[in-house]
């Protein structure tokens, strides 16, 4: 008769096995490639688009792997479908844009590569240490470029240009790593190694230093909303009052070490003068154009409201050669009311799978851990969107698949579990019922 826990590690075991190791192979290489850059810090790498051969192999090995996987087309999230649907209404606005067509079309080809990647993920992310590894990578990723930005751009402003691609604009790369910080979080205290947790602190030392040093508004507004729920989640929920105090030190310190350009960016907004009165111009100038840029993309809504202008094209449209710094209406003027719709529900189905996780008790304390900085990095982009133009930053469509994935993988392994204690039942009632058949002929 087997023991309760050979047949929990044979349960444990069957929850282990994973599938589509050639997809999950060049995703990770994909998340290199795209949170990490290399083409700008490798010579002659720039001339191959090696985020595009990455991330079509991780398809490639999808598609010829479909009939080894645990979970099916069938078994896709809803958010799934809301992405698709969203690039397919981006297809169609492009292809009637009354801007330009060519430009909307090729750069809804390159917002889809997302698509491509959450699919990968949602069907070859099958356990938790395969989710672990994707998330040490992004965030790892992302640390390195606040390296990279802080060492090599420190003298200029506002770390412009320091690197290129989803990093070149201070607030693009502010948002990057605001999203990331719960995760450096996540990591700090879910080691029990010192040198790790030294690490992990010195990383976001540095990540708070360079999104000081982009002077990002909008950025700083997410750092405040994710870095609160981060608190919340970890500090008082988690019972861990050293946290709090730390990060208010660490903040305050990096504050005055390297805040100067965003305080006098706020301040700037009132049109007060500063003492750099360069800046400050400059800033209260930004202030304004933004606000002018919100209120076309609001005459673009209302002239295209259901298929808008397509994607990026509202830099040429406005007349100004900027993009609206607010999320929902980029997306609303570039794609229609419709595409607005379909990515408020993607992140709406997120919250909902929180939720879901949430309610399932004895959760494990890495989980618990992701869980909160899942929330936290969601928080804050939705509140920081409203501040700046990342309706097509793959960040926060990676991070709603990853909610999925990771309540997928609690309830596979719940299942399996029950299984398990199933047949440990049913393997322990049949001798009983033999011996009871054998007593009985004995006494006959």
């Amino acid at each position: 008769m087997e023991t309760v826990g050979r047949v929990v590690e044979r349960g444990r075991q069957l929850v282990r096995q994973e599938p589509l190791q050639g997809a999950y192979f060049w995703l990770a290489a994909f998340l290199i490639i795209y949170c990490a850059r290399p083409e700008d810090w490798i010579p002659g790498l720039y001339r191959f688009p090696i985020a595009k051969i990455s991330g079509g192999l991780a398809v490639l090995a999808l598609l010829f792997s479909l009939d080894r996987t645990k979970r099916g087309i069938r078994d896709l999230p809803p958010e799934v479908l809301y992405l698709f649907l969203l690039i397919l209404q981006l297809f169609v606005s492009a292809l009637i844009s009354p801007v330009w067509r060519g430009g909307a079309f090729f750069n809804t080809l390159d917002f889809a590569k997302a698509f491509a990647a959450v699919l990968v993920i949602a069907l070859a992310v099958t356990s938790l240490s395969r989710l672990r590894r994707l998330l040490f990578i992004q965030t790892a990723s992302v640390v390195a470029i606040g390296v990279i930005s802080v060492m090599k751009g420190y003298s200029r402003p506002r770390l412009r240009g320091v690197l290129h691609g989803i990093y070149e604009n201070p607030n693009d790369l502010a948002f990057a790593i605001v999203l990331m910080l719960p995760f450096c979080f996540a990591f700090l205290l879910k080691t029990r190694s010192g040198i790790r947790k030294a690490a992990w602190t010195a990383a976001m030392l540095v990540l708070v230093t360079a999104l000081f040093l982009t002077a990002s508004r909008a950025g700083f507004i997410a750092l405040i909303v994710t870095g609160g729920v981060c608190l919340w989640q970890f500090a008082i929920k988690g019972r861990r009052p050293q946290l709090l105090m730390m990060v208010t030190l660490v903040v305050a310190a990096m504050a005055l070490f390297a805040g100067r350009k965003l305080e006098n960016r706020f301040l700037a907004i009132s049109g007060e003068e500063q003492a750099e009165a360069v800046n400050s111009t400059s800033a209260y100038g930004s202030y304004l154009q933004r606000r002018e840029l919100m209120i076309r993309s609001w005459r673009g809504i209302l002239q295209h409201p259901l298929f808008g202008i397509g994607t990026h094209n509202f830099v040429s449209y406005s007349g100004m050669w900027r993009e609206v710094h607010n999320a929902y209406l980029q997306i609303a003027v570039e794609g229609g009311l419709p595409a607005l719709f379909l990515y408020l529900l993607i992140f709406w189905q997120a919250f909902a799978n929180l939720r879901r996780l949430n309610r399932i008790p004895d959760l494990d304390l890495e989980t618990k851990l992701y869980y909160g900085a899942f929330q936290s990095s969601l928080i804050g982009f939705l509140v920081g969107a409203s501040f700046g133009p990342e309706a097509y930053q793959y960040f926060p469509y990676f991070t709603a698949s990853y909610v999925w994935v990771l309540l997928a993988i609690t309830q596979e392994q719940r299942r399996a579990l029950a299984e398990a204690a199933t047949r440990l039942a049913s393997s322990s009632a049949r001798p009983a019922f033999a011996r009871s058949r054998t007593s009985a002929a004995w006494s006959a």
